[in-house]
């Protein structure tokens, strides 16, 4: 399926090829830098969907083919890279995982890693394309879900205090939803 994104002032547009286009996923994790004894830190650094959703407490992704992934204003890109304490300690070192921002209206577009270098990770609300309605959705890292939060769980919905039993691509295809 063809996505349509931009951001909100239009300086940003893009498209790109989704095999698994249904939203899905609300995930609810917040800065990954929380360090601190027995804490696990996440070396991509992609806990920081709470923090730059900009909405209820959780972000939306989806996933898309990265080599599909055409830009126009690539001029008026940011990208962010989240630092975290190296795994010797000491001086902090960006994560992997980068995300796409618009600078000039600060818009969350999609998120990138090398180590899924086939995919982009498009941000639900930065999608232009009408978008299939999910049968039912995950609520993952719910350990991280800010107090004022309450989610909204379906009956069919499943939870997950980390990540969940199945990826993106498994959970289209279990749900017959995977687009060929």
């Amino acid at each position: 399926m063809e996505l349509q994104g931009s951001c909100r002032c239009g300086a940003v547009k893009f498209s790109c090829l989704s095999q698994a286009p249904v939203p899905f996923m609300r995930c609810y994790c917040r800065q990954g830098m929380q360090g601190g004894a027995g804490q696990r830190i996440n070396r991509t650094g992609v806990h920081i969907c709470r923090k730059v959703s900009g909405c209820g407490g959780y972000a939306i992704n989806i996933m898309a083919q990265a080599d599909s992934l055409k830009v126009t204003g690539r001029e008026n890109l940011k990208p962010y890279r989240l630092m975290l304490p190296a795994e010797s300690g000491g001086a902090l070192q960006p994560s992997t995982n980068t995300r796409f921002f618009c600078k000039e209206c600060g818009c969350h577009l999609w998120a990138q890693d090398p180590s899924w270098e086939q995919w982009c990770y498009p941000f639900a609300g930065a999608i232009d394309t009408e978008l299939p309605v999910p049968p039912r959705s995950v609520h993952m890292m719910l350990k991280d879900k800010a107090p004022w939060v309450v989610p909204q769980v379906g009956p069919q919905d499943d939870q997950f205090d980390a990540y969940p039993d199945l990826s993106i691509e498994e959970w289209h295809k279990k749900h017959k939803l995977w687009v060929e």
